[in-house]
């Protein structure tokens, strides 16, 4: 298991401090604010904890506050109802005695029923696709010098983009990236399936809200922004690993009044759809 792995999972290992009261930890990095993928698993681990028999199927959270990397951070989980085949938890999560963030997550008892889903699109396959770490290195000399580091940094989620766009000109592009997504190493063999899926929660923060910059020729690197994550949204809908890949299939419906939405969906290599998720986020250009 890589290091960056291993810090994810000690990441979304959270310290119990009394009952539905949990603390979990910011890694030691040189951000300026929480990454929003952090707060998402790390809530949905603190949300997990307190069910038992039963897997979430769906969840709604709300940013509020920047998070401040230099403290932890207090996750509350409310136990709103435990129903017979649904249960609900709300989860606050504070800093410096402020909420941060709120998510509402459901849980359901596993049952069998209708079946049907969109397929999923003709794409290559990721051994098709150059590994990430040498892609990033062919660039690097492009990216500006204050972003190098962070660009080349080691990561626990792997990404191979399909078509990925220049960074610093991209152009004009249609509203859809694609993406496949997974862990740098394998997950522990006796891992819980939650695991699996707050693994995929703090990953599907990492690439959703660039969606709605494609058809602006705009990345993140390209373009003076003020962004930030709105809200977010995710429905689990079968059984996957999240370190085997996952195709990450992204559209941007709409951006406007400086916010941008952005919608996914995951599918498993044989075509299964494990997951879809949806974002808005702010999207406000710098002027000068």
């Amino acid at each position: 298991m890589t290091d960056a792995l291993a810090n994810l999972i000690a990441l979304l290992d959270l310290e119990v401090l009394e009952a539905d009261l949990f603390r979990g930890r910011s890694p030691q990095e040189s951000r300026q604010r929480v990454f929003g993928g952090h707060v998402i698993g790390q809530a949905l681990v603190a949300a997990t904890r307190t069910v038992e028999g039963r897997q979430p199927h769906s969840l709604h959270a709300y940013f509020l506050r920047p998070g401040d990397p230099r403290v932890p951070i207090i996750y509350d989980v409310d136990c709103i109802r435990d129903g017979t085949s649904f249960t609900t938890r709300r989860v606050l999560a504070r800093q410096h005695g402020r909420a941060i963030y709120s998510m509402s997550v459901s849980f359901q008892v596993p049952e069998d029923g209708l079946d049907h889903q969109m397929p999923m699109p003709d794409v290559p396959a990721p051994e098709d696709l150059p590994p990430e770490a040498e892609r990033r290195a062919a660039q690097a000399d492009r990216i500006p010098e204050a972003m190098r580091a962070w660009y080349l940094h080691n990561r626990a989620i792997e990404t191979r983009p399909i078509d990925p766009p220049d960074p610093m000109a991209p152009g004009v592009l249609p509203p859809v990236r694609r993406y496949w997504v997974r862990t740098t190493a394998p997950l522990p063999a006796d891992a819980a399936p939650a695991l699996h899926q707050c693994v995929l929660a703090y990953a599907s923060d990492m690439t959703l809200l660039e969606t709605c910059l494609a058809p602006h020729a705009m990345t993140w690197y390209s373009a003076r922004l003020q962004a930030a994550s709105l809200d977010h949204a995710m429905w689990f809908h079968r059984p996957f690993r999240a370190d085997d890949w996952l195709l990450f299939d992204q559209q941007t419906p709409s951006t406007s009044a400086a916010r941008g939405f952005n919608f996914g969906n995951v599918y498993r290599r044989d075509g299964a759809l494990v997951a879809s998720m949806a974002q808005e986020g702010l999207i406000r250009p710098r002027k000068g």
